[in-house]
């Protein structure tokens, strides 16, 4: 029988065929934790009587959501895992030391690679199926059981196939594409399933489009997302040391879907995710015409503070500077990301427009610190949910963007069309 890029994957971890909708058990190649969550897996790891972690160096904690501590009780929830990882002396631990947040720091480091099965205690790690892997988010209890056997059980998903056909216009990006897909069917509308991304669009789309465009499968209730390997992945792994020897997997060409969605990203414009849902999408000239006065603008995130990202808001803002009304904080997504962005002169155009640039957290896309929003404030993100009190008081508002949206929105001091 014909298998789908994620059958094969599972294929090889178990070492037969499978097909969706088996229920399966296979090798982890790597467990991603973070401060938040991974005391919890902790606790459940020693609860067990486990003495040692399974596979040490399939096993990473990045600390990104509330690092530096921005309080008492996030010092003392970082402590678990620092004394954790002390304890065991392990390999793949990344805190303030060597930071970033971890669905871009685990790809910079060549931790995560094509044909690995990744889990993480955190819905977006959905994101490395960018690099041709399985990558799902699962609870904390269910990483613990990973640190103790390695393993772990999983139901094959079925596929969803989207294909994007033609070449994306000016100032749109990954973030847009991903955008229109979860307008499109909903929020549950891939649930359970593999969004598995093709099409000849694909090929124009950098990694860092790509990064985005599978961290929000999860929007769209998708197991994971996924794209295979070409040419584009092998130039940005080619400088890595990879954690292993890559496997290439491809779907067969009649391969079974349950779904197929075509979408023409030559006939799309920019979108932009009113609140309170990733669905609720719009084009970028209707909210021109809704004339949305922001309070806050924020670069950065999982979905979109990578290089590009960084690259695509200073042009934008050379020159010029923040509305008077208008808050602009840009959060890289790791260190080696601030330091280039540094060395090629961003953060000077960041900070002459009257931006905040920060270190690398988590801490305002889940509202956190570092630019929580205040009782009915407006805020663009380039960040991956718009829920309700998502990045503060409830009665906020969230709009979601790409970068260049963003940025010109920053200067305008309401959401504008960055390709006029």
């Amino acid at each position: 029988m014909t298998q789908t890029i994620t059958e094969k994957i599972f294929s090889s971890h178990v070492g037969r065929d499978v097909y969706a909708g088996e229920i399966i058990e296979c090798n982890i190649d790597m467990v991603i934790g973070n401060d938040i969550t991974t005391p919890i897996s902790i606790k459940a790891f020693e609860e067990s009587g486990a003495k040692e972690l399974a596979n040490p160096d399939g096993f990473s904690i990045v600390m990104d959501h509330f690092i530096p501590a921005k309080d008492i009780a996030s010092a003392n929830q970082a402590k678990i895992s620092r004394d954790f990882a002390y304890k065991h002396n392990l390999k793949h631990f990344f805190d303030e030391k060597d930071m970033g947040i971890e669905h871009a720091l685990l790809p910079e480091k060549g931790l995560v690679v094509p044909g690995d099965v990744i889990i993480g205690a955190d819905s977006h790690t959905c994101t490395h199926g960018a690099l041709g892997a399985f990558a799902t988010g699962m609870g904390s209890t269910d990483l613990s059981y990973a640190m103790i056997t390695g393993r772990n059980w999983f139901k094959v998903p079925e596929a969803i196939k989207v294909i994007f056909s033609g070449k994306p216009g000016k100032h749109l990006y990954g973030k847009d594409l991903i955008l229109e897909v979860i307008r499109q069917i909903g929020v549950d509308g891939a649930l359970y399933k593999t969004l598995e991304f093709t099409g000849s669009a694909i090929a124009h789309l950098s990694m860092d489009d790509r990064f985005s465009l599978c961290n929000m499968a999860i929007e769209a209730g998708a197991k994971n997302g996924i794209i295979a390997v070409d040419d584009t992945t092998r130039e940005f792994l080619k400088d890595k040391n990879l954690a292993r020897e890559p496997k290439l997997f491809y779907s067969d060409e009649d391969a079974n879907y349950v779904r197929t969605i075509e979408i023409d990203v030559e006939k799309l414009e920019p979108i932009i995710a009113y609140p309170h849902l990733p669905s609720n999408g719009k084009p970028i000239s209707k909210a021109v015409n809704d004339n949305i006065e922001i309070d806050q603008v924020f670069i950065g995130s999982c979905t979109n503070g990578r290089l590009e990202d960084l690259r695509i808001a200073a042009k934008i803002l050379k020159g010029k500077k923040v509305a008077k009304k208008t808050r602009l904080i840009i959060t890289p997504a790791t260190q080696k990301i601030a330091l280039q962005a540094s060395k090629e002169g961003l953060v000077d155009i960041f900070v002459e427009a009257g931006a905040v640039f920060s270190n690398p957290t988590c801490g305002a896309c889940l509202g956190g610190y570092m630019g929580i929003l205040g009782e009915g404030e407006k805020c663009v993100a380039t960040t991956n949910r718009n829920f309700v009190g998502r990045m503060g008081d409830r009665s906020s508002e969230i709009y979601l963007a790409n970068s260049a949206v963003a940025a010109a929105s920053a200067v305008a001091g309401k959401i504008v069309d960055p390709r006029e």
